[in-house]
């Protein structure tokens, strides 16, 4: 379900349930989180590279888990240790998310999670919370904003309607779009660049911006693991699973 590479002090983490086009089970969330923890226990990993395996970044959370009997309480959400507002214990290394495909809801919320976001120009952003009738856990509701602009995170969240790649990075979603076939290769570009600084000085750079963000951050991410808590607590009726899945990909070409 997760592939592992190590080279030249950078370690690529790549999401391999194609069939499902990388949708997050409670054991690929599991597993994503013990590795990219096992990354910044490692002296020999500087950057930490996130990305999936064609044609697909992440599809969020698999639907057809949350729309079975059970629900959403089949995702393991229980069992969660990990702060709130985090898809993952946050790291003290650079996370690049190398976006691939399409990133929707929770896939969004993991590539939100990374530090800095390079696209494929095949990448597709959307949040579709509103369309399957669940709420974010994960922060989307404070980075989305702080990436784009509560105008654009509105229009994406209530509309649920897609976005491309060059769309993203004209609202500062992403930081650079590239050509397919260059994609892992510029992020590693870029990782190494980040590899060869001195990274005691990058360690506490990246910690400088996360306690800065975390100043506006923390409060929100509380406001919304509220909005999820009131939301799961009431009969919201089963998820139409095939139809949000249809209307996605009718999207996405």
């Amino acid at each position: 379900m997760l592939l592992i590479d190590d080279a030249d002090s950078v370690r690529t983490l790549t999401l391999n349930r194609p069939e499902s086009r990388n949708a997050l089970s409670p054991s690929l969330i599991a597993e994503i989180r013990a590795q990219i923890s096992a990354a910044d226990a490692d002296p020999e990993v500087a950057v930490v590279i996130l990305t999936g395996t064609d044609p697909a970044f992440c599809a969020g959370v698999d639907l057809r888990v949350i729309g079975a009997e059970g629900g959403w309480a089949n995702m393991g959400t229980e069992a969660d240790d990990v702060e709130t507002g985090h898809p993952w214990t946050p790291i003290g290394k650079p996370i690049i998310g190398a976006i691939n495909g399409a990133a929707v809801t929770g896939g969004l919320e993991l590539a939100l999670g990374c530090d800095l976001l390079i696209a494929s120009e095949r990448a597709r952003f959307a949040d579709t919370h509103a369309r399957v009738g669940l709420m974010p856990l994960w922060g989307l509701t404070a980075r989305l904003p702080e990436a784009v602009g509560f105008g654009f995170a509105r229009r994406m969240s209530l509309s649920g309607n897609f976005i491309d790649a060059a769309t993203a990075l004209a609202h500062g979603l992403v930081t650079e779009v590239v050509a397919h076939d260059d994609l892992i290769p510029a992020a590693r570009r870029l990782a190494l660049d980040i590899a060869s600084n001195n990274r005691d000085a990058v360690q506490s750079l990246l910690g400088s911006y996360r306690r800065v963000q975390n100043q506006v951050l923390t409060p929100q991410v509380e406001i919304e693991a509220a909005t999820a808590a009131t939301w799961l607590s009431r009969d919201v009726g089963a998820i139409d699973a095939q139809s949000v899945i249809e209307r996605g990909r009718a999207q996405m070409g």
